[in-house]
């Protein structure tokens, strides 16, 4: 993702590469910057973060493992620097975040929902942070039409057979060489299904929503979560 996103960059005649940082290289640069664009690793993002905030730069975070204890910490750094400006998108794929909209749009019509997200074996979290943000998306969405929890008679499971748990909706996680970036939200109704899904073959597919999540942010200053507050 970190070179996709250089290309990318060094692609848009609006934007310059001031700082590039792998494992291991001086950090220091980034202080330097306008923007940082971060797509690193649930264990080192928040030191970035942390760091770049106070230093008045602005944040463009694709990394996913972002629970809410995380994001309040966030929100609290960005209280101290008013004028900063973080995005934390669980997916900059313009489908990717058409798919999420459209579930929640959809699931208090039906009832059952699951969520199945398939992606290469060498991802470190599961289920994935577009995954978990769909859960979220759908179970607000079902919780404010008042739509009961999905029906399931399951009493008997080997343990992590239906999956985690995401604010009532039962979320599973693929992982297989060859897959890059894939999820459907499946929706059942008596005597009929919806199936919403969205695959990522190649990971250029994320850069048209970093680029407009670069240009943008300063203009959005404070935490904002989720790219479809930038469309």
């Amino acid at each position: 993702m970190g070179q996709a996103v250089q290309a990318a960059v060094e692609g848009a005649k609006d934007c310059e590469i001031a700082c590039a940082v792998d494992v291991g290289d001086d950090a220091t640069g980034l202080a330097e910057c306008d923007v940082i664009v971060d797509f690193t690793t649930p264990d080192v993002v928040m030191a970035t973060l942390k760091a770049s905030i106070a230093a008045g730069v602005h944040c463009v975070v694709g990394t996913t493992g972002f629970d809410e204890e995380r994001l309040r910490r966030v929100a609290q750094w960005c209280e101290a620097m008013p004028r900063v400006g973080v995005l934390i998108a669980p997916n900059f794929g313009i489908g990717a975040v058409l798919m999420m909209q459209f579930a929640a749009l959809a699931a208090p019509h039906f009832e059952s929902v699951e969520i199945v997200e398939l992606h290469h074996p060498d991802k470190v979290d599961a289920p994935s942070g577009t995954a978990r943000h769909t859960a979220e998306l759908v179970g607000r969405a079902r919780a404010a039409r008042g739509v009961p929890a999905a029906p399931d008679a399951t009493s008997q499971e080997l343990p992590g057979a239906r999956g985690a748990l995401v604010d009532g909706v039962r979320v599973h996680s693929v992982r297989a060489r060859g897959l890059v970036a894939h999820q459907e939200v499946i929706l059942g109704g008596v005597g009929e299904t919806l199936t919403i899904r969205h695959d990522s073959m190649d990971r250029t597919s994320f850069m048209p929503g970093v680029l407009p999540g670069l240009r943008s942010v300063a203009e959005h200053p404070g935490l904002t979560v989720g790219l479809d507050a930038y469309l």
